[in-house]
């Protein structure tokens, strides 16, 4: 079921309604509709795949109070070990036996022998990565004492399968999203209206922004064989807006329909595309997944504590295993590693934490300096999105190639595509336009004018908006 089909619009108002004009007398019974609906917004997609989210449920719940009743430390490190291996076992059958099966057979050919090793070829389930390190992540809090295992059953499948947040994150943690779980919760009119706020701005960005580039951004790069350089870096700079749109799309939908059921969920995103250096991009892009390889895996390597050497290597091991947590394909893991040589001169010089702040506050426009920052950051991670959109490495660097060939014959193809063109880049600039003017707010309706600013951006969907039972979130195949 996807936030922007006709099914999740009857969907939301009946859980709505149920939710508090129904089981509004108690929390338990809250809890077991949103538990309900979100096994059934699951299973819209394959009910299969049902049984094993279920199953990773029980086994976390399971072995976190395992862990807590057991009186040794072996016996405490066998449960957390158990969790581990099974849930990252599922994580790598289903997402990367195939890719290492391939690697493995296509090396080895190279070499000179020939192997045909058995493939699974299944779908992924959908947001198997996102529940995954729900689970992972409250196993390593309890094992490492920081929070106490949930007992409600209810209550922790709730945590790990609550419907905004399911298939596309953000990625919680169980000491934020279990304790508003388990606490009495009372309808507030000021948070729901501005729920619908952000749901409203989070379609904007999905069926306008996201799925209009994706038009331009799916033809150029599927015939940039064909395409002159200007039209190439073009298309990568849609793909951009659409990664951006689609993504932060669907955290704003997810976060909006959240505040409905009186819940707050973490923020995803904060205006990533006005960051002044790489290391500021990625503390304001998917900050629940940058958070998460921090806390659960930069830091334990040693973080920052040790020398420049540790730092480096741990610097790099973060990124190209956040590459490859996106997918099982080598164009992941590029994209990774590159956005680790961005990261690495910050650093070196010990200047990654110098843009904390958002950039400009209290202030109209930027300075030439932030500006131009702003500028040379957006176009390192339009470059590095080349390799993460491109179906190969090789593909990849063919693209960047023709971009530096310099070939402007034919002038603007991209011109002669369906569609509009004129308005959508039009349409951009007044995008960018609403979120540097609202970067200190969470998003652009919030404010003065937030009614008018509402109805002229529902308008904006009616008119400009690609309404496809095709058009998925692209996060739904991580």
């Amino acid at each position: 079921m996807l936030f922007n089909s006709i099914n999740f619009a009857f969907f939301l108002p009946i859980v709505f309604v149920f939710y508090w004009f129904v089981t509004n007398k108690s929390l338990k019974l809250q809890n077991i509709l949103l538990l309900a609906a979100s096994y059934f917004f699951y299973a819209c997609w394959d009910w299969r795949f049902l049984f094993l989210l279920i199953f990773s449920t029980f086994l976390d719940y399971f072995t976190g109070v395992k862990m807590a009743e057991s009186k040794k430390p072996s016996l405490k490190k066998f449960w957390f070990w158990l969790s581990i291996s099974i849930n990252l076992g599922f994580l790598g059958i289903f997402k990367y036996y195939d890719f290492f099966a391939t690697s493995l057979a296509e090396t080895l050919s190279d070499f000179g022998f020939q192997a045909n090793f058995w493939t699974l070829k299944i779908l992924l389930p959908v947001g198997i990565s996102f529940y995954t390190f729900h689970g992972l992540s409250y196993v390593i809090d309890i094992y490492k004492n920081r929070i106490v295992p949930e007992k409600d059953i209810v209550s922790y499948s709730l945590f790990v399968s609550y419907f905004p947040l399911l298939v596309a994150g953000p990625i919680e943690r169980a000491t934020h999203l279990l304790p508003q779980v388990k606490k009495k919760r009372v309808f507030n009119y000021n948070q729901a209206i501005d729920g619908i706020y952000q749901i409203i701005w989070g379609l904007f960005k999905k069926v306008v922004i996201a799925d209009s580039c994706a038009h331009y951004a799916n033809e150029i790069f599927d015939n940039y064989e064909n395409m002159n350089s200007l039209s190439l870096l073009l298309g990568a700079c849609y793909f951009a807006f659409q990664i951006y749109g689609d993504f932060s799309g669907y955290s704003d939908i997810a976060l909006g329909t959240s505040k409905l059921f009186g819940i707050d969920l973490l923020r995803n995103f904060n205006f990533p595309y006005f960051s002044r250096d790489i290391a500021e991009f990625w503390r304001r892009w998917h900050i629940s997944l940058s958070s998460w390889f921090r806390d659960y895996l930069y830091i334990p390597l040693g973080g920052s504590k040790g020398g420049m050497w540790m730092k480096i290597r741990n610097t790099f091991i973060i990124f190209i295993v956040s590459g490859f947590w996106h997918g099982a394909n080598w164009t992941f893991i590029v994209w990774g590693a590159l956005n680790a040589v961005y990261f690495l001169p910050l650093l070196i010089k010990n200047k990654n934490r110098d843009h904390i702040e958002i950039v400009a506050k209290g202030q109209t426009f930027p300075s030439l300096k932030d500006f131009s920052n702003i500028l040379i950051t957006f176009i390192m991670t339009v470059f590095a999105w080349i390799f993460f959109r491109s179906p190969t490495v090789k593909d990849a660097l063919l693209y960047i190639k023709r971009i530096f060939s310099f070939n402007f014959e034919g002038k603007v193809q991209y011109l002669s595509f369906e569609r509009y063109t004129v308005e959508l880049l039009l349409l951009l600039f007044v995008f960018v336009f609403l979120e540097w003017i609202s970067r200190e707010n969470e998003h652009p309706i919030l404010g003065r004018y937030k009614t008018a600013k509402a109805v002229m951006i529902c308008i904006a969907i009616i008119v400009f908006g690609t309404f496809s039972e095709k058009s998925n979130f692209i996060y739904f195949q991580f």
